[in-house]
Protein backbone atom coordinates (compact mmCIF):
# COMPACT_ATOMS: atom_id res chain seq x y z
CA UNK A 1 0.00 0.00 0.00
CA UNK A 2 1.45 3.59 -1.00
CA UNK A 3 0.69 6.02 1.45
CA UNK A 4 0.05 9.81 0.89
CA UNK A 5 0.29 11.19 3.91
CA UNK A 6 1.83 15.00 3.83
CA UNK A 7 3.65 16.92 5.91
CA UNK A 8 0.60 19.22 7.72
CA UNK A 9 -0.57 15.72 8.36
CA UNK A 10 2.30 14.68 10.51
CA UNK A 11 2.70 18.46 12.02
CA UNK A 12 -0.64 18.10 13.25
CA UNK A 13 -0.18 14.56 14.79
CA UNK A 14 2.95 15.94 16.08
CA UNK A 15 1.16 18.66 18.06
CA UNK A 16 -1.83 16.38 19.10
CA UNK A 17 0.78 14.25 20.46
CA UNK A 18 3.12 16.48 22.27
CA UNK A 19 0.27 18.73 23.93
CA UNK A 20 -2.00 15.59 24.56
CA UNK A 21 -5.01 17.47 23.71
CA UNK A 22 -6.63 18.47 20.23
CA UNK A 23 -7.61 21.84 21.05
CA UNK A 24 -4.00 23.04 22.32
CA UNK A 25 -2.74 21.53 19.04
CA UNK A 26 -5.22 23.35 17.02
CA UNK A 27 -3.76 26.54 18.87
CA UNK A 28 -0.56 25.69 18.35
CA UNK A 29 -0.98 25.01 14.89
CA UNK A 30 -2.97 28.10 13.63
CA UNK A 31 -6.17 26.07 12.74
CA UNK A 32 -9.66 25.24 14.07
CA UNK A 33 -9.76 22.17 16.25
CA UNK A 34 -12.55 20.32 13.73
CA UNK A 35 -9.11 20.79 11.50
CA UNK A 36 -6.92 18.75 13.35
CA UNK A 37 -9.42 15.72 14.30
CA UNK A 38 -10.47 15.80 10.49
CA UNK A 39 -7.10 15.51 9.58
CA UNK A 40 -6.11 12.75 11.75
CA UNK A 41 -9.33 10.76 11.18
CA UNK A 42 -7.87 10.57 7.93
CA UNK A 43 -4.38 9.75 8.50
CA UNK A 44 -5.56 6.75 10.76
CA UNK A 45 -7.75 5.66 7.75
CA UNK A 46 -5.00 5.67 5.56
CA UNK A 47 -2.73 3.81 8.27
CA UNK A 48 -5.52 1.28 8.81
CA UNK A 49 -5.21 2.18 13.24
CA UNK A 50 -6.28 4.31 15.58
CA UNK A 51 -3.17 6.79 16.71
CA UNK A 52 -4.81 8.22 20.09
CA UNK A 53 -6.78 7.20 22.62
CA UNK A 54 -9.36 9.44 23.01
CA UNK A 55 -10.76 7.88 25.84
CA UNK A 56 -9.29 9.70 28.45
CA UNK A 57 -9.32 13.10 29.45
CA UNK A 58 -5.89 13.54 27.96
CA UNK A 59 -5.14 12.10 24.77
CA UNK A 60 -2.58 9.55 24.68
CA UNK A 61 -0.81 8.02 22.02
CA UNK A 62 -1.72 4.45 20.89
CA UNK A 63 1.19 1.07 19.94
CA UNK A 64 0.83 3.12 16.27
CA UNK A 65 1.05 6.81 17.56
CA UNK A 66 4.13 5.43 19.31
CA UNK A 67 5.44 3.61 16.56
CA UNK A 68 5.38 6.58 14.11
CA UNK A 69 6.05 10.18 16.36
CA UNK A 70 10.17 9.39 15.86
CA UNK A 71 9.21 8.96 11.71
CA UNK A 72 7.28 11.95 11.94
CA UNK A 73 9.55 14.01 14.08
CA UNK A 74 12.31 13.08 11.63
CA UNK A 75 10.46 13.86 8.69
CA UNK A 76 9.38 17.22 10.00
CA UNK A 77 12.98 18.02 11.42
CA UNK A 78 14.82 17.20 7.64
CA UNK A 79 12.36 19.49 6.27
CA UNK A 80 13.63 22.16 8.51
CA UNK A 81 16.90 21.55 7.84
CA UNK A 82 16.24 21.56 4.18
CA UNK A 83 14.51 24.90 4.58
CA UNK A 84 17.65 26.58 6.40
CA UNK A 85 19.73 25.35 3.90
CA UNK A 86 17.84 26.87 0.88
CA UNK A 87 17.42 30.29 2.68
CA UNK A 88 21.14 30.03 3.53
CA UNK A 89 21.48 29.82 -0.44
CA UNK A 90 19.48 33.24 -0.57
CA UNK A 91 21.60 34.98 1.99
CA UNK A 92 18.47 35.19 4.30
CA UNK A 93 19.33 32.15 6.82
CA UNK A 94 16.27 30.68 8.26
CA UNK A 95 15.52 27.56 10.74
CA UNK A 96 16.20 25.76 13.91
CA UNK A 97 19.53 25.09 15.55
CA UNK A 98 18.80 22.23 18.41
CA UNK A 99 21.69 22.27 20.38
CA UNK A 100 21.87 19.56 23.89
CA UNK A 101 23.85 20.59 27.24
CA UNK A 102 24.68 19.22 30.42
CA UNK A 103 25.00 22.25 32.33
CA UNK A 104 27.95 23.98 33.48
CA UNK A 105 28.11 26.13 30.50
CA UNK A 106 26.63 28.82 31.77
CA UNK A 107 29.77 30.69 32.18
CA UNK A 108 31.31 30.02 28.94
CA UNK A 109 31.13 31.53 25.79
CA UNK A 110 28.45 28.86 24.99
CA UNK A 111 25.52 31.81 25.72
CA UNK A 112 27.25 34.45 23.85
CA UNK A 113 27.47 32.30 20.88
CA UNK A 114 24.05 31.17 21.26
CA UNK A 115 23.07 35.21 21.75
CA UNK A 116 25.08 36.92 19.08
CA UNK A 117 23.77 34.09 16.31
CA UNK A 118 20.16 35.28 17.53
CA UNK A 119 20.68 38.34 16.91
CA UNK A 120 23.14 38.10 13.63
CA UNK A 121 20.28 35.75 12.27
CA UNK A 122 16.78 36.44 14.15
CA UNK A 123 15.20 33.89 11.60
CA UNK A 124 17.24 30.84 13.66
CA UNK A 125 15.44 29.85 16.18
CA UNK A 126 17.19 28.09 19.08
CA UNK A 127 15.98 24.98 21.06
CA UNK A 128 18.15 24.12 23.85
CA UNK A 129 17.58 20.39 25.37
CA UNK A 130 18.94 19.69 28.97
CA UNK A 131 20.27 16.19 30.00
CA UNK A 132 23.37 13.77 31.03
CA UNK A 133 26.09 13.14 28.67
CA UNK A 134 25.41 9.99 27.32
CA UNK A 135 21.97 10.86 26.47
CA UNK A 136 22.84 13.95 24.56
CA UNK A 137 25.35 12.09 22.45
CA UNK A 138 22.61 9.87 21.62
CA UNK A 139 20.14 12.41 20.42
CA UNK A 140 22.95 13.94 18.12
CA UNK A 141 23.86 10.36 16.44
CA UNK A 142 19.66 10.18 16.18
CA UNK A 143 19.74 13.79 14.60
CA UNK A 144 17.19 14.59 16.66
CA UNK A 145 19.97 17.44 17.79
CA UNK A 146 23.00 19.31 15.41
CA UNK A 147 25.10 19.10 18.11
CA UNK A 148 25.75 19.40 22.25
CA UNK A 149 27.97 20.06 24.87
CA UNK A 150 28.99 16.72 26.69
CA UNK A 151 31.55 15.51 29.26
CA UNK A 152 34.57 13.93 27.33
CA UNK A 153 33.22 10.20 27.59
CA UNK A 154 36.04 7.59 28.99
CA UNK A 155 35.35 5.54 25.83
CA UNK A 156 36.22 6.97 22.50
CA UNK A 157 33.40 8.31 20.85
CA UNK A 158 31.95 7.13 18.11
CA UNK A 159 33.62 6.88 14.40
CA UNK A 160 30.44 9.38 13.41
CA UNK A 161 30.91 12.05 15.97
CA UNK A 162 33.42 15.02 15.91
CA UNK A 163 34.61 16.95 18.69
CA UNK A 164 36.17 19.85 19.62
CA UNK A 165 37.03 21.21 23.15
CA UNK A 166 35.27 23.79 25.15
CA UNK A 167 36.75 24.03 28.65
CA UNK A 168 38.07 22.05 31.14
CA UNK A 169 36.61 21.42 34.86
CA UNK A 170 36.90 19.80 37.93
CA UNK A 171 34.97 17.88 40.53
CA UNK A 172 34.99 19.29 43.83
CA UNK A 173 33.43 18.47 47.42
CA UNK A 174 30.49 20.09 48.61
CA UNK A 175 29.57 19.41 52.66
CA UNK A 176 27.99 20.86 55.78
CA UNK A 177 30.92 21.46 57.80
CA UNK A 178 28.46 21.11 61.07
CA UNK A 179 27.84 17.60 60.18
CA UNK A 180 30.71 16.66 58.76
CA UNK A 181 34.20 18.07 60.17
CA UNK A 182 35.73 20.50 57.34
CA UNK A 183 39.31 18.42 56.81
CA UNK A 184 41.00 21.65 55.59
CA UNK A 185 41.79 23.05 51.92
CA UNK A 186 41.12 20.01 50.02
CA UNK A 187 39.40 16.63 51.01
CA UNK A 188 40.78 13.05 50.30
CA UNK A 189 39.18 11.00 47.55
CA UNK A 190 39.83 7.79 50.53
CA UNK A 191 37.74 10.12 52.94
CA UNK A 192 34.67 11.00 50.50
CA UNK A 193 35.27 6.96 50.24
CA UNK A 194 34.13 6.55 54.15
CA UNK A 195 30.83 9.38 54.02
CA UNK A 196 27.77 8.53 52.28
CA UNK A 197 28.04 10.25 48.48
CA UNK A 198 26.01 12.35 46.55
CA UNK A 199 26.88 12.84 43.02
CA UNK A 200 25.71 12.60 38.87
CA UNK A 201 23.38 9.19 37.73
CA UNK A 202 25.31 6.60 35.85
CA UNK A 203 23.93 8.50 32.26
CA UNK A 204 26.33 11.36 33.33
CA UNK A 205 30.26 10.78 32.36
CA UNK A 206 31.13 12.53 35.55
CA UNK A 207 30.20 9.72 37.13
CA UNK A 208 32.51 7.51 35.36
CA UNK A 209 35.27 10.04 35.78
CA UNK A 210 34.56 10.11 39.26
CA UNK A 211 34.20 6.14 39.66
CA UNK A 212 37.44 5.55 37.76
CA UNK A 213 39.00 8.15 40.05
CA UNK A 214 37.90 6.67 43.07
CA UNK A 215 38.82 2.83 41.82
CA UNK A 216 42.36 4.19 41.19
CA UNK A 217 42.80 4.72 44.76
CA UNK A 218 41.88 1.37 45.38
CA UNK A 219 38.99 2.39 47.73
CA UNK A 220 35.37 2.53 45.30
CA UNK A 221 33.28 4.75 46.03
CA UNK A 222 29.67 3.74 47.14
CA UNK A 223 26.81 6.62 45.64
CA UNK A 224 23.92 6.68 47.86
CA UNK A 225 21.65 9.51 46.00
CA UNK A 226 22.29 9.96 42.55
CA UNK A 227 20.48 13.24 40.32
CA UNK A 228 22.15 15.21 37.36
CA UNK A 229 20.83 18.61 38.97
CA UNK A 230 23.09 20.10 41.54
CA UNK A 231 20.73 22.05 42.97
CA UNK A 232 18.84 19.18 44.28
CA UNK A 233 22.77 17.39 45.34
CA UNK A 234 23.33 20.39 47.58
CA UNK A 235 19.54 20.27 49.29
CA UNK A 236 20.58 17.05 50.05
CA UNK A 237 23.86 17.65 51.30
CA UNK A 238 22.45 20.44 53.00
CA UNK A 239 19.95 17.75 54.83
CA UNK A 240 22.86 16.41 55.89
CA UNK A 241 22.59 13.43 53.65
CA UNK A 242 26.22 13.09 52.62
CA UNK A 243 28.94 15.05 50.32
CA UNK A 244 28.32 15.95 47.19
CA UNK A 245 30.86 15.39 44.20
CA UNK A 246 29.85 18.07 41.70
CA UNK A 247 31.37 20.33 39.11
CA UNK A 248 33.25 23.23 40.29
CA UNK A 249 31.75 25.80 37.57
CA UNK A 250 27.72 24.62 38.35
CA UNK A 251 25.97 28.06 39.44
CA UNK A 252 24.39 26.24 42.61
CA UNK A 253 27.37 26.62 43.73
CA UNK A 254 27.97 30.53 43.92
CA UNK A 255 25.54 30.92 46.91
CA UNK A 256 25.86 27.72 48.51
CA UNK A 257 25.95 28.19 52.37
CA UNK A 258 27.76 24.68 52.24
CA UNK A 259 31.63 24.06 52.35
CA UNK A 260 33.25 23.82 49.03
CA UNK A 261 36.76 22.08 49.16
CA UNK A 262 39.01 20.44 45.94
CA UNK A 263 39.82 16.86 46.20
CA UNK A 264 42.82 15.27 46.40
CA UNK A 265 43.76 12.95 43.45
CA UNK A 266 41.67 15.60 41.70
CA UNK A 267 39.09 14.57 39.18
CA UNK A 268 39.27 16.81 36.20
CA UNK A 269 37.06 16.37 32.88
CA UNK A 270 36.66 18.25 29.79
CA UNK A 271 33.80 19.70 28.10
CA UNK A 272 33.19 19.09 24.23
CA UNK A 273 31.34 20.25 21.59
CA UNK A 274 29.81 16.86 19.83
CA UNK A 275 28.31 16.65 16.33
CA UNK A 276 28.14 13.87 13.42
CA UNK A 277 30.47 14.04 10.67
CA UNK A 278 28.76 11.26 8.15
CA UNK A 279 25.92 14.18 7.09
CA UNK A 280 26.47 17.57 6.22
CA UNK A 281 26.59 19.93 8.77
CA UNK A 282 23.16 22.12 9.02
CA UNK A 283 23.16 26.04 7.69
CA UNK A 284 22.59 26.97 11.24
CA UNK A 285 24.97 24.83 12.79
CA UNK A 286 27.53 26.09 10.34
CA UNK A 287 26.65 29.74 11.09
CA UNK A 288 27.29 28.96 15.39
CA UNK A 289 30.83 27.08 14.43
CA UNK A 290 31.38 30.49 12.31
CA UNK A 291 30.74 33.02 15.61
CA UNK A 292 32.64 30.29 17.87
CA UNK A 293 35.65 30.35 15.41
CA UNK A 294 35.72 34.35 15.67
CA UNK A 295 35.52 34.38 19.49
CA UNK A 296 37.99 32.19 19.49
CA UNK A 297 40.35 34.28 17.60
CA UNK A 298 39.53 37.32 19.71
CA UNK A 299 40.12 35.86 22.71
CA UNK A 300 43.71 34.16 21.57
CA UNK A 301 44.57 37.84 20.17
CA UNK A 302 43.61 39.72 23.66
CA UNK A 303 45.62 36.82 25.19
CA UNK A 304 48.99 37.87 23.20
CA UNK A 305 48.41 41.43 22.90
CA UNK A 306 51.16 43.14 25.58
CA UNK A 307 49.98 44.71 28.66
CA UNK A 308 49.92 48.39 29.42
Amino acid sequence: MLYAMDLRSLEYFVAVAEERSFTRAAQRCYVTQPTISAQMQALERELGEPLFDRAQRSVTLTDGGRLLLPYALECLRAVNDAKAEFSARTGLLRGELRIGTGGGVEHTTVPMILGELRKKYPGIDIDVTEATSTPLLEMVLQGHLHAAVIARPNDDLPAAISAAPMFDEQIVAVFDSDVYPDPGSVVSLEHVAALPTITYPRTSALRGRIEAAADSTGIPIHVHYAANDVRLQLAFATQGLGVALCAASDPALEDTHLTVRALTPAIRFEKIMVWRNDIPTSAPLRAFFDLWKIMRMTAEEDAAAPLG
